[in-house]
């Protein structure tokens, strides 16, 4: 039984699905700084409901990055390796 069907999803499928929301985001903000034209204004403009969650799920989906980058980088350096504090 996969993690779908059990009612659960995987990390490594929220980090693929956070992957994408971070593609759209990227893409949004290179459209704001090249030509001001915000990918929000296909929804409503920013005050739309939809776009908000969309803002919402692009800044969860860095979080969700940070925190897979973070425990990928501690788990890949063996404690005897990590830098002494100063």
């Amino acid at each position: 039984m996969n993690d779908v069907s059990r009612g659960t999803i995987s990390l490594n499928r929220m980090q693929k699905v956070a992957y994408w929301f971070l593609i759209v985001g990227g893409l949004n903000w290179l459209l704001v700084g090249l030509l001001s034209w915000d990918i929000g204004e296909i929804f409503g403009g920013q005050e739309a409901i939809i776009s908000r969650i969309v803002y919402v799920l692009v800044g969860l989906s860095a979080l969700v990055a940070l925190k897979s980058k973070s425990s990928m980088s501690s788990s890949s350096t063996p404690s005897s390796e990590m830098p002494s504090q100063i």
